[in-house]
């Protein structure tokens, strides 16, 4: 028998706890976490991972995903509250460009800050997988990407689409919406495309930050041939008095 001083066997409960305990104080571990789940949710898609997945790419203990984010949605939303510089930057960039509808150059600006931190993220090493996983998942409606959408993105699209609007004030607002939501269309498609290297007999590279300001001059000249300025309806030409010749 026994001694009934031995020591009681742990349930694996009980030990994946207190592994998850005696992990939570290595913050290395908690970002492994957020960026193994970055990785495959860019790579595979969100449905498509599970938390052991997860936790295996971050070589971490399973529970200790759960002990620092909680349930798989919530690791998601953790993810773009990470990266919430990119959006403050590309606002920052927003609020030095010239919103004067007089100056040619505005529209060019606004869509350089919309665009241009993106692509700057999407070619660095830190930031590629985080691109990708704004290109592939923001674009379908789910209940996840609805949630990040709402608490990060909408409110910078706002002030993006009453930009547009003060550089192109002849559309309504609800026309430049349409607007930015078809620019917003081709930046995504270019954070994930790889087919352009095929379509292109290999010239082109997929995500090369050196397409960028062709990007910004597609996304500008779309905008206005999409939101042209009405031209002014031409005026009736004065009527000459008929002249009777007298004999």
């Amino acid at each position: 028998m026994p001694s009934r001083h031995s020591p009681r066997t742990a349930s694996p409960r009980t030990s994946n706890i207190a592994a998850a305990s005696r992990n939570a104080q290595r913050p290395d571990r908690q970002q492994a976490i957020l960026f193994a789940a970055e990785k495959l949710f860019a790579q595979s898609g969100y449905h498509a991972v599970t938390i052991r997945q997860i936790a295996e790419e971050a070589g971490v203990p399973l529970a200790l995903v759960g002990y620092y984010y909680g349930p798989k949605q919530d690791l998601f939303h953790a993810i773009f509250a990470h990266w919430n510089q990119t959006i403050e930057e590309r606002l920052a960039a927003l609020d030095a460009a010239s919103h004067d509808p007089e100056d040619p150059q505005t529209l060019t600006r606004i869509v350089e800050a919309f665009v241009g931190p993106v692509i700057k993220l999407r070619s660095s090493p830190e930031g590629h997988h985080y691109a990708q996983l704004v290109g592939r998942e923001l674009a379908y409606n789910s209940q996840e990407a609805d949630r990040v959408l709402r608490d990060f993105f909408d409110p910078m699209a706002h002030r993006f689409i009453d930009a547009l609007h003060s550089a192109l004030p002849h559309a309504t607002r609800a026309d430049v919406a349409w607007g930015y939501q078809f620019a917003l269309g081709a930046l995504l498609h270019h954070l994930v495309d790889d087919r352009v290297a095929r379509l292109s007999l290999e010239v082109n590279r997929p995500g090369d930050p050196a397409a960028c300001e062709r990007l910004i001059r597609f996304i500008v000249g779309g905008l206005r041939a999409a939101l042209p300025i009405p031209t002014p309806p031409l005026s009736p030409r004065p009527s000459t008095p008929s002249t009777t010749r007298r004999l």
